[in-house]
């Protein structure tokens, strides 16, 4: 028979006391072989050919005994399997776990915080534009829900994408250049890198390049179509927040190219599996923003255009200050084309842009129907959809860090530290949505108060106090969903349950608000959240897809005694 998988921790529960050579009675199923196995010190088994010519030795620190060859018998070398190491098994298995939760948390803490910042600077932004009045809120909100769509629409795949290949990028170049001491993997994050040394890599390059070429394509779009994308949105000529819309809207249009830069360069620190890096550099510009904000739009007089300068200049400041850090951890110069890995990032990417087409025009189509409704509907709409995506986010930020550590270890085939990622990132995305839905539930009257001064709008926006809270855990473990799949490069499927999940939402949204109104606008954003958590569920489901290990039963080889 041939040994193709040993399961098990370091002694794999196997115990001797002195050389042996014992007969295998049952032993795992096959696993592709990899061409680089690395053993722990201490730790040796010989597994000995039928032909009896010499043995060879395949090991793995937690995972697999490998030989091509057929095989009956296995030889235990006491010095690195005696019985002091099937002792030590159990509390080494038990180690790792606790090791691969602890690195989740600790990357999603500054992650969270980093999501949070940005949230927040856009909550003030919106408090201090909806005091000018309702039409200047109206206005501005109808402009920030374009330049959402045009800025993120590319880079939101770009970031995703990028994420991933750094990480597997990395986790190569780490296979090739060094070995492991100990009994577990080392993940390394925040900066504390395994090695110091800095490298040229490909995806980076490529990153970069691609998130210049579109941010520029973005800002050009902007600024020369305002006034297209404002009619496709249903605000006409005619309407009040026509001026004040365009004009906002080419002011943010100068911040494309920072906005979509800054986005893929936190993509590839979360390949890196450092978060922390991002949250100081975007700690340090919305802060600018938000010192600038009362200044510009009241010291000054500048009103809403006050308030988009703050923001473009802000965002020139985040994107800076993350190349002169992300210079430090990689090398930084003019790519030679032929290296960049365009087909890679085009042929995901291409999968994550219907995947986000999708996503935003659902929510775009949510706030053209509340603009159609009146001022008013559309201010208290935006004032609801705002703190639902803000709050929202704070598991996208669990989700983002998950990613980075499914695809490190998944390019390395280590299978067993990819399923406790997957069951620790959905236990804590439903911990972080319920509990939101409670802080929401209590403080969200208040909130509201904020943003607006109107009591017409606070009345419209009490209505969606239920919308905003109670759809909070569905909505953290839908983000949960999309990073395990982008964690094991399952783009296709992504794509394609998103457009049937946003067209489904699209046909609610557009028949059920003329029964019930703005309320069923919310509705029908709850709905798009939930079946994205079914269709996330059923593809962990599947026995053919990329998770076909959450489903395998791996049993354990057993040795006669």
């Amino acid at each position: 028979m041939a040994v193709n998988q040993f399961i098990g921790g370091r002694s794999c529960g196997i115990t001797g006391t002195s050389f042996q050579r014992r007969a295998i009675n049952k032993m795992g199923k096959a696993f592709p072989i990899y061409s680089m196995v690395i053993a722990p010190p201490n730790c040796s088994f010989g597994v000995v050919n039928r032909d009896k010519n010499g043995f060879n030795p395949a090991i793995m620190c937690c995972g697999s005994v490998s030989d091509q060859h057929a095989s009956d018998y296995i030889t235990i070398n006491p010095s690195g399997v005696g019985e002091s190491e099937s002792r030590k098994s159990a509390a080494t298995s038990q180690s790792c776990v606790q090791n691969v939760q602890l690195d989740l948390i600790m990357l999603s803490l500054p992650a969270i915080a980093g999501q949070a910042i940005e949230p927040m600077a856009q909550l003030m932004e919106t408090a201090y534009i909806g005091r000018l009045g309702p039409l200047e809120l109206a206005s501005a909100g109808v402009s920030t829900s374009i330049f959402n769509i045009l800025s993120k629409v590319f880079n939101i795949p770009l970031l995703s994408v990028a994420t991933s290949f750094v990480a597997e990028d990395i986790s190569r170049s780490s296979s090739k250049d060094s070995t492991s001491d100990s009994s577990c993997p080392n993940v390394s994050y925040n900066g504390c890198d395994e090695s110091t040394d800095r490298k040229l890599l490909p995806s980076v390059s490529t990153a970069l390049v691609l998130a210049l070429t579109i941010g520029i394509f973005e800002a050009l779009a902007m600024y020369f179509g305002s006034g297209l994308f404002l009619d496709i949105m249903g605000i006409s000529s005619a309407s009040s927040m026509r001026i004040p819309a365009q004009r906002f809207l080419s002011l943010r249009a100068i911040g494309a190219p920072a906005v979509v830069l800054s986005l893929a360069i936190q993509g590839i620190f979360r390949g890196f599996k450092d978060t922390r890096t991002p949250v100081f550099c975007l700690g340090l510009g919305n802060f600018s923003a938000v010192f600038m904000f009362p200044m510009l739009m009241y010291y000054f007089k500048l009103g809403v255009t006050g308030a988009a300068i703050s923001t473009v200049g802000s965002q020139y400041m985040v994107t800076l200050l993350m190349i002169w850090y992300l210079n430090k951890r990689t090398i930084l110069s003019i790519p030679n084309m032929k290296n960049l890995h365009f087909g890679d990032y085009l042929r995901s990417g291409g999968y994550l842009l219907g995947r986000t087409l999708a996503a935003v025009m659902t929510i775009t189509l949510s706030t053209s129907i509340a603009a159609r409704q009146g001022a008013l509907a559309m201010a208290a709409h935006q004032i609801c959809l705002q703190v639902w995506l803000s709050v929202s986010m704070l598991a996208d930020a669990q989700a983002a860090s998950g990613q980075a550590l499914i695809a490190s270890s998944f390019a390395k085939g280590d299978y067993n530290t990819v399923k406790e990622i997957t069951h620790f990132a959905l236990k804590t995305g439903l911990f972080t949505g319920v509990t939101l839905a409670v802080i929401l539930g209590a403080s969200f009257s208040y909130l509201a108060t904020l943003f607006t001064s109107d009591t017409q709008v606070l009345g419209i926006v009490r209505s969606g106090l239920l919308f905003v809270s109670a759809s909070q855990p569905v909505t953290a473990v839908a983000y949960i969903f999309d990073g395990l799949h982008y964690g094991v490069s399952d783009f296709s499927y992504a794509a394609y349950s998103m457009m049937a999940v946003g067209a489904i939402s699209s046909v609610f949204l557009l028949y059920a608000p003329r029964v019930f109104g703005l309320s069923a606008v919310w509705w029908g954003l709850t709905l798009f959240m939930s079946l994205r958590v079914v269709a996330g569920y059923f593809r962990l489901l599947s026995k053919n897809g990329p998770w076909w290990f959450l489903q395998k039963h791996m049993p354990k080889l057993e040795i006669a005694n």
